[in-house]
């Protein structure tokens, strides 16, 4: 029975760990961190303000294909047009489910 619930767990975890292991490998660690800001929002940060927002998955799609400016200071983020759209839909997933 345990064994049962600790595969159960590990499956759970896998899509997590495979999307933030996606995240290290685009770089987005170089400018962003899960809970604490560095040159851009924290991971939990970007979640938390529009975990409300119905449009939130488009919009920060959009933001990570396209670049901007100014949502989160003057600091701009660079646009990733090269990183497939699936990859990106998966990003923005992981970053949205961010506590």
């Amino acid at each position: 029975m345990k064994r049962a619930v600790m595969v159960l767990a590990l499956a759970a975890a896998l899509p997590a760990y495979a999307q933030e292991e996606l995240a290290k490998k685009l770089n987005c660690f170089a400018c962003h961190a899960t809970d604490k800001k560095l040159v851009g929002p924290s991971y939990k940060d970007v979640a938390a303000k529009y975990r409300d927002n119905p449009k939130a998955e488009a919009k920060l799609f959009d933001k990570v294909k396209k670049g901007g400016q100014g949502v989160w200071g003057q600091v701009p983020m660079p646009p990733n047009a090269q990183v497939p759209d699936g990859d990106i839909k998966a990003l923005v997933k992981w970053i949205m489910s961010q506590k």
